[in-house]
This record gives C-alpha cells, structure tokens and sequence, in this order.
C-alpha cells in the first residue's frame, strides 16, 4: 500500500513520538510498502506557546489537501492532535474517507501542567477529534482502560519495539569521570515529564540528565550538581544510556516511555512509579522497581542484573509493532471493492 501518515512530530524535535513514527516508516517500507509523511516542515510554522523548540504549522488546510490529492495514499493516519491533525482529519471527514488516529501523549494532562484548563473540557476535546476514526491506536493496556472508561470507542492495540541493535551493552566510559552510582534520565526537559521529583532525591553518586526542553535553564539553576548533558543521538545516545547504573524514569502521564526500553536494552534497570507506561511495560518483571518511594526504587533498582534488563528487552520487536500498526489501517478503498 500507500500509506500516508499525518503528523505535528516530526524531526527536528527529539521524542518519543518521533522516534516511533520513524522507526514504524522503516519498517513498513522493509514490508515493501510506501510511507509518505506530512509533517511541519512542509508548512509555515509559529512555535508552541510554552515549548518553542515545537513549531506547529500555520493555517496548513489548503496545502495539506492538495498534497494528499497529489500523493493519492490507499491508508491515512493521523498521528497527533495539532493543526496538521485536524486539518487531516477535515479532509477526511469532507470527504467521507476512513482514516485512523493514535494516541501517543496524554494531552490534557500535558495542558493541565501548563494552564488552567479543566480535565473534562480537555478530554471531550480530545475524544471528539478521534471518535470518528476507524480505529484509535495506544500503546499499553493501561491506557486503553482509561480511554474507555472516558467515553473512547475503537480502540486498538499498537505496541512499541526497540532497536536491540543499537540500543545494547558497551563500555560504561561517557560516566567514568563521575562518581558512581549514575542515575540517569532521558528525555524532554519539560514540566509534565516530573523531572524535579527525580533531581530532588537525595541520592549517592551523580544524576545525569541526557536531553533538552523549556525547563532546562529552570532545573540546572536549580539543581547544579546536576550534570545536564544536552540532547543526544544515535550512537552517542546508546553509549550515555549503558555508561548509566540505573534509568529513572520520573513521569507519570507517558502513554508508554520507549526510553524504558531503550536503557533496559542497554543492559541498565530501571526505577519509576507505579502508573501507567511503567507499570504496562516493566510490571511483573524483574527488571523495573516501581515505588512511590523513588528513592527507594533507584536504589533497589542497583541489585538488578544487566543481563536480565538486555534478555527482558530482547522480546520486543519493532517488527511485530509495525505489522500490528499495518493491521489496524482502513484502506481508502478495500480490496474486495476494488476487485
């Protein structure tokens, strides 16, 4: 097929979102199929109120709509909730097509943390731009639940894999000027990710933080023995990740947290809360200590085995994530319509 995905994250932003949507692109196209993506950089952008590094793209209807004529897909997926989405999906809608959705980040939470906007307001919001799709993809079972017990109907599994290639055991060398234990976390610097509840732990050795965001200059004034590293790619990211002796994982409104599987691959454990994301990932393993007590968790979390963190990780696929993905689509046209 071809496929088109819609989406408001797109590189150069770094995240989770971004990540997974690129990784199910590379796979899709392995399958032999076309992977077209609308994202900001096609459009005019302005940059997100509170988040600057995100641009949104300006008034992008009449483009959008002459690009997906143009690109004529047999599948649409509309990734995000941003102007990119809602145009897609007015298309669709105009045009009585089927398309799906995904449900990445908890966005009424991630609004609450930035203003005062009620939950229920920002949920009915959120609903009604996915209640026309054929199918609403999330990641864990935990979200799931919670999307229906809000009103959500056709939902369907999409989980997450990780590259166990990349993502594996090395040499511990980027820390080695640290004192020990390192305890490491990855990932936007922003407000609803709870970094402060981590930093603020009275822990032995280093805390490290590998990424950027709004909240950097805020956090490293505030904690300064702190190292602050900047965002990292690729191999260099890999290497920061197995130089850690535990990942901390410090936010409680994630749909799922890749990075949980990126550091377990890594041959690193991980310490987080119990709620959702960790709790569908990491819950009845070994693996991951979760606590409300997080202090106690990152502290636990040093007696866990690396070779059990790499084997845990070792059983997710991105493969298996794709032809979950694929499975989910409604082709514009099906095939029994088309023979």
């Amino acid at each position: 097929m071809r496929i088109l995905i819609v989406t408001d994250a797109w590189h150069p932003q770094v995240n989770g979102v971004v990540r997974t949507l690129q990784t199910t692109k590379a796979e899709l196209e392995k399958l032999g199929h076309t992977v077209d993506v609308i994202a900001p950089d096609s459009f005019r952008t302005l940059p997100m109120p509170t988040y600057p590094e995100i641009r949104l793209a300006v008034r992008p209807g009449g483009k959008l709509r002459r690009m997906i004529d143009d690109l004529a897909p047999d599948a649409i997926h509309i990734a995000t909730e941003g102007p990119l989405g809602f145009a897609a999906r007015r298309y669709c809608l105009n045009r009585d097509i089927p398309f799906t959705t995904a449900y990445h980040t908890r966005f009424p939470e991630y609004i609450r943390d930035r203003v005062p906007v009620p939950l229920a307001l920002s949920y009915a919001i959120v609903r009604r731009f996915h209640g026309p799709a054929h199918a609403v993809m999330v990641a864990t079972p935990s979200i799931e639940a919670d999307l229906k017990a809000r009103g959500f109907r056709n939902i369907r599994r999409w989980t997450r894999g990780v590259d166990t290639e990349l993502f594996r055991p090395r040499g511990k060398a980027p820390f080695d000027d640290l004192p020990r234990p390192v305890f490491l976390y990855v990932g936007r610097v922003a407000v609803e990710k709870n970094i402060e509840a981590f930093l603020a732990l009275d822990l032995p050795g280093t805390k490290v933080v590998v990424g950027d965001g709004p909240q950097r200059a805020e956090l490293q004034a505030k904690f300064p023995a702190v190292r602050f590293l900047g965002a990292k790619h690729g191999d260099d990211l890999a290497a920061h990740y197995a130089a850690a002796d535990v990942f901390v994982f410090p936010s409680r409104t994630d749909t799922f947290g890749l990075v949980l599987l990126e550091a377990l691959a890594c041959g690193v454990p991980v310490a987080a809360y119990p709620v959702p994301g960790p709790l569908d990932v990491l819950d009845g393993s070994s693996v991951g200590i979760l606590d409300e007590d997080l202090r106690a968790a990152c502290l636990k979390a040093l007696e866990v085995p690396a070779g059990a963190c790499r084997d845990y990780a070792l059983k997710f696929s991105w493969r298996a994530s794709a032809e979950q993905f694929l499975s989910n689509l409604r082709p514009l046209v099906d095939e029994a319509q088309a023979a």
